[in-house]
């Protein structure tokens, strides 16, 4: 468990981290201003859940007042002030917390809809059997049905961040290399479930259909649609296991914070590891389908 923040320093690499969402500086000399009514008191909130930030704002301010009637003070002559600072999202649009998961969501609905229908579609044909004639080893067949995948997805990507940018002002704060790289890692986990379901499916409607069924979970689980501290404990550690979580705190924390790897890495590492396991998982059924 994070120890509490002893410092300026360590209160704002929490709150920039994501391990607190309000933090409160009480100056040292606050007793002796307190006595002369000219205490302040500064809160610093993260406003990238601009609903969140501005429930949080009303609670340290409804505090503040209470704190103040009770020296029986008007409005105009209270001890104490109270500066309140939002960060990352100092105008608290909503917006620019709903589009990072948006877009994690359309690549994740894309990515796994058409290497799923891409996949069954060759099934029907029977062109998956042709390939068992050419010289090309299983993992090179596999390379070439997830690489053009890869690439007409990341043209998703860009458009994407684009429109974000341009109807919602949607900032990029962050390293845009980082961001780009990082989200053709999570196409290649989108490409991997699609590819695991069209080895179950022998129609391209039944692998429609499982698709769905199993990205609601998904979407239901990685924080787009509720926050993640509202769920139950179970489900809470149940969605460390879901990449769209991982891969929407990435995107967040690049766009709206400007954070690096030094306070993304364990998102980044879950990711890849998620990624890789799908890769081998989607390999073994691929070759078993060739075989």
């Amino acid at each position: 468990m994070e120890s509490a923040p002893t410092t300026e320093k360590d209160l704002s690499r929490q709150v920039e981290e994501g391990k607190l969402n309000l933090g409160v500086i009480i100056p040292s000399e606050f007793p002796r201003k307190l006595a002369t009514k000219e205490a302040k008191i500064q809160v610093f909130i993260d406003g990238v859940d601009a609903n969140a930030a501005g429930i949080a704002s009303g609670y340290i301010t409804q505090i503040i007042q209470n704190y103040n009637r009770n020296f029986g003070q008007t409005q105009l002559n209270f001890p104490i002030s109270l500066q309140v600072v939002f960060l990352y999202n100092p105008g608290l649009i909503s917006s620019w917390y709903f589009v990072p998961g948006v877009m994690g969501l359309v690549l994740t609905l894309v990515g796994t809809l058409v290497s799923s229908i891409a996949v069954v579609r060759e099934k029907d044909s029977g062109t998956l059997e042709q390939l068992l004639m050419t010289p090309a080893a299983n993992w090179e067949i596999l390379l070439s049905k997830i690489l053009p995948l890869a690439f007409l997805l990341m043209g998703d990507i860009l458009l994407a961040l684009t429109l974000g940018q341009l109807v919602f002002g949607l900032p990029l704060r962050g390293n845009f290399l980082l961001f780009f790289g990082l989200s053709i890692i999570y196409l290649l986990v989108g490409i991997s479930i699609g590819i695991m379901l069209a080895m179950f499916s022998s129609s391209q409607q039944q692998v429609v259909l499982m698709s769905f069924f199993v990205n609601m979970p998904i979407l239901q689980t990685s924080g787009v649609l509720a926050p993640i501290e509202a769920m139950p404990p179970f489900f809470q550690v149940l969605s460390l296991l879901n990449p769209l979580r991982h891969y929407i705190a990435i995107v967040r924390g690049i766009l709206l914070k400007g954070v690096g790897l030094d306070v993304l890495w364990m998102h980044i590492l879950a990711l890849l590891s998620i990624a890789v396991v799908l890769l081998t998982i989607s390999l073994s059924k691929f070759r078993n389908q060739l075989s």
